[in-house]
């Protein structure tokens, strides 16, 4: 096996020879045989070592073990103590995943202080295996059934190519000891019981089910690759980007057009599914919901306008905090935005950006507010009164637009609906002693 590894290593990542290499041990057999042939091909390595504290007794002496180990070795050995159990409460996630959150973060700090270029771990072919039957138990697209990567970033896998039975092999033939956690015997995790009863069946089956499940994911490596070309495309045609009132913040789906696709679902599939959406069927269907429905993932929401899905980060604001601008202000800060103010003689612009004003007739403070239900204003130029709601509505403004609208007011009266349309009630007239210009800007931190 050390001379397919070394092998594998040269075909497949090459990148960590001669690099100084962080190897994560845990004490069980799969770990211990990554250390023992990075070691026997003379790798720049170090160990590190965690002890989540779940196994009482038994957690203490796998470090023991492992700690005594590194020592005979001469290895550099790093070990912390977690409390995972609170880390877990404190986060509200599972044991397991407050673990793999623990490790890694501890991981990527030892990279940081010890400059290791790679850390690596002791994923193998079955671990792959299990992950895809995992995915495809729970509904998955390609990239679930892929299993684990070769290399992610920093973290690198060198075994992903043997099976459990290969390094239980190597490990008997070399006489290397281990540690055995109890709890891989239990049936009560999905990934155990896979483990004891599914691919063994699977194996027993076709005795060459890993090799030929590798070959599979391969394959569908190199359908994600193509396919990833293909949504870049699907982008180009079916997207464009928001402009919202406050700036570009995410993307449409122009529905009219995505109605010639034969495959409609599949590619609102492909271009939502980095977003971690998971309720498609809701998605599917929102494409003939009314306008306003939303559907949300943790940190996007998809919302039906008329036309379009729309797509925006759930930090978007949907109301503006209200601003207080006093006489003697000539400017004022909002997030992504200001309002200016300045005395002038004379007035030309037409830019829907600013307004001339008589000063004379304004009420200070003045105020910059969210639009409310029933505001109603006199549109420059209209000749009499108009809702808010009904300007949106010619206007033809998106939910979201409407959603960030700013409001400058006088009282009770709006002066500017900003960066739209002013209020004839304010404009500059031949009695006019003090014209105000009011300029609005946005812009991008």
């Amino acid at each position: 096996m050390k001379e397919q590894f070394l092998s594998h290593i040269k075909k497949h990542l090459p990148f960590i020879q001669h690099k100084k290499l962080l190897v994560t041990v845990s004490g069980g057999l799969d770990s211990i045989v990554l250390f023992t042939l990075c070691k026997q091909l003379e790798m720049d390595i170090a160990v590190a070592h965690c002890n989540f504290n779940l196994r009482g007794e038994e957690s203490d002496e796998e470090t023991q073990f492992v700690e005594k180990t590194m020592q005979e070795a001469q290895i550099t050995f790093f070990k912390k103590y977690f409390d995972t159990k609170a880390y877990a409460k404190e986060k509200k996630v599972s044991t397991q995943m407050a673990a793999r959150e623990l490790r890694y973060s501890w991981f990527q700090e030892l990279v940081q202080e010890h400059a290791y270029d790679y850390i690596l771990t002791a994923h193998h072919r079955n671990d792959t295996a299990e992950t895809l039957l995992i995915n495809l138990s729970r509904g998955s697209g390609i990239k679930g059934l892929i299993g684990i990567p070769r290399h992610n970033s920093n973290v690198v896998r060198p075994l992903l190519d043997f099976s459990r039975k290969q390094i239980e092999a190597f490990a008997n033939s070399h006489s290397i000891k281990w540690k055995e956690d109890s709890s891989n015997a239990s049936d009560d995790y999905v990934r155990n019981n896979l483990r004891h009863h599914a691919i063994p069946a699977l194996e027993k089956a076709n005795p060459n089910f890993l090799e030929g499940l590798a070959n599979t994911q391969d394959s569908l490596n190199q359908t994600l690759t193509l396919l990833e070309i293909y949504k870049e495309q699907l982008k180009q045609e079916f997207c464009y980007p928001i402009n919202s009132i406050s700036g570009p913040s995410g993307f449409a789906i122009d529905l009219e057009k995505l109605s010639t696709h034969p495959a409609q679902d599949a590619v609102l599939f492909a271009l939502l599914k980095e977003y971690e959406f998971t309720a498609w069927e809701d998605i599917y269907s929102l494409k003939s919901a009314q306008p306003g429905k939303q559907i949300y993932a943790e940190k996007y929401s998809l919302l039906k306008d008329r036309s379009t899905l729309q797509l925006m980060p759930r930090d978007t604001k949907a109301t503006i905090p209200v601003v207080w601008i006093q006489e003697d202000q000539n400017e004022v800060n909002g997030e992504h935005w200001k309002l200016s103010l300045e005395e002038v003689a004379t007035y030309t612009s037409t830019a829907n950006s600013e307004i001339f004003v008589s000063k004379e007739r304004l009420i200070f403070p003045l105020q910059i507010r969210s639009w409310q239900e029933g505001d109603f204003f006199f549109p420059l130029g209209l000749g009499g009164k108009k809702k808010l709601s009904k300007y949106f509505k010619d206007e033809k403004l998106s939910l979201r637009d409407k959603q960030e609208v700013k409001i400058l007011c006088s009282g009770t009266d709006i002066v500017w609906v900003v960066g739209m349309r002013p209020d004839d009630r304010f404009k500059v007239i031949k009695e006019t002693q003090t014209i105000l210009k009011i300029s609005y800007q946005t812009y991008e931190v």
